[in-house]
């Protein structure tokens, strides 16, 4: 849930900035100035390379070594507050960084982009982003190739985790989620069903982050069908909850409800049942959704919240009872049902009170009060709205709305 939280407030704040680094729009690329990564001026760090001459191995240490160094001083620079001498060095290192291969410069772009990230450097995350780009695209196989005759051992996993990370660290999703799915598409190639199950799982938490609530459920769903197969229970639960989670955010309470009565089976089934108020909670909401196309559902709402209320009295959970009590008085009062309204709210006095919640049993005879104003029977609500009162003066809270609605009564 945490992961998720992160992503989802960092999409927030910062889609708008990661939208026109991923744009084709010539206007729209203009509004920065060329890359800093681009520039081919050659530089003193590099020995001198003719035509298409690649470093020796002790060359290659040699420019590691004095790259690494350049990353101190520009994490040194940074922490002095000079952000942009700081950068101008690490794009210097970025540039020369290629020179040790694309899976030594993806790793430096997704370093560097994340500080860029938490610095709100935009125009360098707009950089980062566009060189992850080009070097996604010469990784890509060739278009002539079908993809079914790719050989796994041929695709470059490890580059391909390191751009996904790195797309990430510059939260650029859509990107990360196209270079997960052809690495999930080589995990299935390979059978490696362990690998698979990760990367669905990263997967499913980007779609989360993006707020792609079909595509997240399509990626659960299949976790939950790998988890089931192999009896994988706790799995299997986490699974469910994401989903009844997803398919609440979508608006989808049919799909919700079918998830949380899994759920109840298997906590019914392993005798857990102090998860059961809330889900069954769950489940009665979900049906008041739907019974505004079909009325006729609300008898299930009815049933799970009474359930909800029932298992809770019985575990003594009266905290959790008097949520599904609530749920029940509302749902009776709504259909114009006073009298099981009323009923429910005595019910509802006797919870609260061995729930010691004292504020909940002031609201209470509030709420007793407006369903006795709604019947006329005038001298029944100021009977409640004096227990109220008292109970208010006896908490110190203010004591306004009480004197009111019994000054508002007829004599």
């Amino acid at each position: 849930m945490l992961r998720r939280l992160i992503f989802t407030i960092v999409v927030i704040l910062f889609s708008n900035s990661l939208a026109l680094a991923e744009t084709k729009n010539p206007e729209e690329l203009d509004k920065f100035p060329p890359s800093p990564l681009e520039i081919t001026t050659p530089d003193p760090l590099l020995p001198n390379l003719s035509g298409k001459q690649q470093l020796t191995p002790e060359q290659q240490l040699n420019l590691e070594l004095a790259l690494n160094e350049l990353n101190q001083q520009a994490t040194a620079k940074l922490q002095a507050g000079d952000k942009v001498a700081a950068f101008e060095i690490w794009n210097r290192e970025l540039r020369l960084r290629r020179f040790l291969g694309a899976l030594a410069e993806v790793q430096a772009l997704s370093r560097v982009g994340a500080i860029a990230w938490n610095e709100s450097e935009r125009q360098e995350i707009y950089y980062i982003t566009q060189r992850l780009q080009a070097i996604q695209k010469q990784a890509q196989p060739p278009k002539n190739v079908a993809k079914k005759t790719v050989a796994p051992t041929t695709v470059n996993l490890e580059l391909l985790r390191s751009l996904a990370e790195a797309y990430q660290n510059v939260r650029s999703f859509k990107p990360a989620l196209e270079v997960y799915n052809q690495i999930l598409a080589v995990r299935r190639q390979q059978q490696n069903e362990v690998a698979v199950v990760q990367t669905l799982q990263t997967i499913g938490e980007l779609n989360l982050a993006w707020f792609d609530y079909p595509q997240a459920a399509t990626t659960y769903e299949e976790l939950l069908n790998l988890a089931t197969s192999v009896g994988d229970r706790p799995n299997e639960l986490i699974y469910l909850q994401q989903l009844a989670y997803i398919y609440e955010q979508g608006k989808q309470p049919q799909q919700a409800i079918n998830v949380r009565d899994k759920l109840a089976k298997i906590y019914t089934d392993e005798n857990d049942l102090t998860k059961i108020p809330v889900l069954k909670i769950a489940i009665g909401s979900n049906y008041e959704s739907l019974a505004k196309e079909n009325p006729n559902l609300l008898r299930e709402a009815f049933n799970n919240y009474q359930e909800a209320y029932n298992t809770a009295w019985q575990l003594q959970e009266y905290t959790r009872a008097g949520e599904a009590l609530q749920k029940l008085i509302a749902l009776y009062r709504s259909q114009g049902q006073t009298d099981e309204a009323l009923q429910a709210s005595q019910i509802l006095l006797e919870t609260q009170q061995r729930a010691v919640n004292f504020y909940g049993l002031m609201q209470t005879y509030d709420q007793i009060g407006q369903i006795y104003l709604e019947r006329k029977d005038y001298a029944q609500a100021r009977t409640a709205f004096q227990q109220g009162l008292e109970l208010a003066q006896q908490l110190k809270l203010p004591e306004a709305h009480f004197t009111q609605q019994i000054e508002k009564l007829p004599k």
